[in-house]
């Protein structure tokens, strides 16, 4: 899928085959194979050009990545500890990628202050009103970390999301 997603065009077994070749010896017969079993499985689509075929992926590399984060993601019992142990993974570049993405899929908030009267006095912060929408109901994805929002399982700190022996 590498060879595929890097050239972001429909390709032959015989060019993914002599890009491999440069790194290692490999047969055309396994490329083959290998690119067989990743039609059948949905992630490339294939067009016969003559006696060939041209393999083309289905999803972009960013999109799977952003499937196996959400699959990693739903599978925690407590989603927002989850969030909270990934940010605190992240590096400064990675954090401000973040804040780059949120900024692109923001939309129009729907967020009203507190009248003036209002007892509440805290700091409205960028994190209490971020959302990223994903296109879809089923899918979107609430960032916020607002204190009144977040569930930390009664823990002032939040750790990894993972049971003992899972990476």
């Amino acid at each position: 899928m590498t060879r595929v997603w890097k050239w972001n065009r429909p390709v032959t077994v015989r060019e993914v085959l002599e890009d491999l070749q440069q790194e290692r010896s490999i047969a055309y017969t396994t490329v083959m194979t290998v690119l067989d079993n990743l039609h059948q499985k949905g992630w490339v689509r294939r067009e016969a050009e003559g006696r060939a075929y041209r393999y083309e992926a289905v999803s972009t590399r960013a999109a799977y990545s952003a499937a196996l984060m959400n699959d990693a993601w739903s599978q925690s019992d407590n989603p927002a500890a989850a969030l909270v142990a990934f940010f605190g993974m992240m590096s400064e570049e990675q954090r401000q990628a973040l804040r780059d993405a949120v900024r692109i899929v923001q939309v129009p908030e729907t967020f009203e202050p507190p009248p003036a009267a209002s007892s509440d006095t805290r700091a409205v912060t960028d994190t209490d009103t971020d959302r990223i929408d994903t296109g879809s109901a089923d899918t979107s994805t609430d960032t916020s970390t607002d204190s009144d929002n977040t569930d930390t399982g009664g823990s002032d700190t939040a750790g990894p999301d993972t049971a003992p022996g899972q990476t």
